[in-house]
């Protein structure tokens, strides 16, 4: 073998090997790696329907419990505040006890067209519309797929730190936690003139329906505070059900503009808890 040939094929052989990894990386950018495609799930989950069906139901004119609540947060020796690990509990006991979270809108059916609801029925309320009803009572009602009503104070909103913001309002909305009137101010109602109880009932409930662009039916009076004048203007506001703080199971007899509500405080044991959701006829005070 010639010096010419034998240098023609050892570069022919160092060349094969360099073409053969450049046609495998040509090939490679021309036909792109396929990913899995990670689908994206919101925080915000829509609940399903407020109830099995198939439940044992109440038979027309009984009572039904709803509770009332205020601020959840880690704050010992104020009643109102209960804390997130003690709601917790609460709503652990109702789930594991077969208790459903109706709606108000299930409670309205009920009361006006004897429409079926389980007979292990409670409407769980929060009252004034704190930030934390947010950031510790939503977690939990997502944790156990509850439903609830939070009555928020409408000056509030967006304008004082401890109190929730319209996104927020909007979040929990979209997941089925329904948002209802507190007044606008939180004045005792009864202590006012008739003019300024309509313009409290009013505009609450229009600004609430301009933001999360829904029908507001419904009124908690704050701290239990009205009179003659304001059930003649909760009705003329359109408002379909209003709710005090007298310690009784909710009943139709009682009237849809003045029905009761059980408070529960961050006193209360397990014992006075299932007492509430249990006794119908029993007369509870703060």
């Amino acid at each position: 073998m010639t010096k010419k040939l034998f240098i023609a094929l050892l570069t022919l052989l160092l060349i094969i090997p360099f073409y053969g990894c450049s046609k495998n990386t040509t090939s490679t950018q021309q036909t792109p790696v396929k990913h899995h495609q990670v689908k994206k799930i919101s925080s915000v989950q829509k609940l399903g329907p407020s109830f099995d069906k198939n439940a044992p139901m109440k038979q027309p004119g009984e009572g039904v419990p709803v509770l009332m609540y205020h601020s959840v947060a880690d704050t010992p020796n104020n009643p109102i505040i209960i804390s997130p690990a003690k709601l917790d509990q609460e709503m652990k006991y109702l789930k594991d006890n077969g208790y459903y979270t109706i709606s108000l809108d299930d409670l309205y059916a009920y009361f006006t067209n004897n429409t079926p609801i389980p007979q292990k029925s409670v409407v769980l309320t929060f009252d004034d519309g704190y930030k934390d009803n947010y950031t510790a009572m939503f977690p939990i009602m997502k944790k156990y797929g509850f439903r609830a009503t939070v009555f928020v104070i409408t000056a509030y909103i967006d304008k004082l730190p401890g109190y929730l913001t319209s996104q927020q309002l909007k979040d929990m909305q979209a997941y089925g936690i329904d948002i209802e009137s507190h007044t606008v101010n939180h004045k005792p109602l009864k202590e006012l003139p008739k003019d300024q109880q309509l313009q409290e009932l009013t505009q609450s409930k229009a600004f609430i329906e301009t933001l999360l662009n829904k029908k507001v039916n419904y009124i908690a009076y704050p701290d239990g505070s009205y009179n003659k004048d304001t059930v003649e203007c909760a009705e003329e506001a359109g408002y379909t059900m209003a709710f005090t703080t007298d310690g009784r199971w909710s009943m139709k007899k009682n009237g849809l503009l003045t029905l009761d509500r059980d408070y529960i405080g961050s006193q209360f044991d397990m014992s006075k808890f299932i007492d509430r959701i249990t006794n119908p006829n029993y007369k509870f005070t703060y």
